[in-house]
């Protein structure tokens, strides 16, 4: 990827990209910025547990589950391998990680207040080969692949690789890591569209695909981030999560209560409820529900997410 500065307002100049000398430079960068490059919040670096270090602890909490961060510089390692090792490290030694997160935020956590389903591994590297980009062209690989690169003007890019594959990581068959995937997918899941359309009826999943292509036309820089209770739509951060009924969608627009006119009185206030979605705004949605008018809501959420 070509990056360019612009200079006298209409000439364009080359940026030259320069390199991490160390995975240390690019591990201290990342620690720094965790909550605005993933909304993730940094737990512990360097984090021994049995005869493992783990570079990078984080806890999202978004998910209410960990997340781990590896730093890499060379391509002579296997993501799959490495990725399901450090998930089942974390599967077997809970109370260590637990343990961890609780004097980090001083207080005593349970087993139960972790969502260990929705663990995760995040590889940050320069670039990826692609031998391991193809190795993680599944459909449910809890793994997130970012490279990262700097600029000379002082600026850094980081572009994540997504799948579009439909194959499950279970039709991976080999001897040495099988045993390992088996057991790390029993209790490690990663959610997706095709799951939350299971639970809504046909009319419900058309409401559903109505509203979804009149938020993506809000903007190129939205994705879609399916969690274990929603689907959320992000820009920044979340601006508004949908959670699946069998008679009607839930909508949480991710704005403070009262910031948003709502003449038609269709947002309850949940500030002070329990909810899994971000946001004070509960919409319930369903064929009656007119979209135009709710469409004016979620855009506003939307644009305040710009920063």
């Amino acid at each position: 990827m070509k990056v360019f500065k612009l200079s006298n307002k209409s000439n364009l100049q080359e940026v030259d990209q320069l390199s991490f000398k160390l995975e240390k430079n690019i591990q201290d960068l990342v620690e720094k910025n965790t909550e605005s490059v993933f909304n993730i919040k940094f737990i512990q670096s360097e984090l021994s547990v049995d005869k493992y270090r783990i570079d990078t602890l984080c806890y999202d909490s978004e998910t209410n589950s960990f997340v781990i961060i590896e730093y890499k510089k060379g391509s002579s390692y296997s993501v799959i391998d490495q990725g399901y090792t450090y998930l089942q490290l974390l599967l077997n030694n809970k109370s260590d990680f637990l343990l961890v997160l609780s004097q980090h935020f001083n207080k005593v956590l349970k087993m139960e207040d972790i969502d260990w389903s929705q663990s995760r591994i995040i590889f940050v590297s320069p670039s990826f080969n692609s031998y391991q980009k193809d190795s993680v062209n599944f459909k449910d690989l809890p793994f997130e692949l970012w490279e990262i690169r700097k600029y000379s003007n002082d600026t850094v890019v980081l572009n994540q690789h997504k799948s579009n594959s439909k194959e499950s990581i279970e039709t991976l068959k080999t001897s040495k890591t099988n045993s390992v995937i088996s057991q790390v997918t029993r209790e490690v899941k990663v959610y997706s569209e095709e799951k939350h359309l299971g639970h809504g009826s046909d009319e419900i999943n058309e409401i559903y695909f109505k509203l979804k292509e009149r938020i993506m036309d809000l903007g190129s820089d939205i994705d879609i981030i399916p969690r274990k209770e929603y689907i959320g739509f992000k820009r920044s951060t979340n601006f508004v999560d949908i959670e699946f009924q069998k008679k009607q969608l839930k909508l949480f627009i991710n704005m403070k209560f009262g910031s948003i006119p709502d003449p038609m009185n269709i947002c309850r206030d949940v500030s002070n409820v329990g909810h899994y979605g971000n946001g004070d705004y509960e919409v319930k949605v369903n064929g009656t529900t007119d979209l135009d008018y709710l469409m004016v809501l979620i855009k506003q959420s939307y644009n305040d997410k710009e920063h």
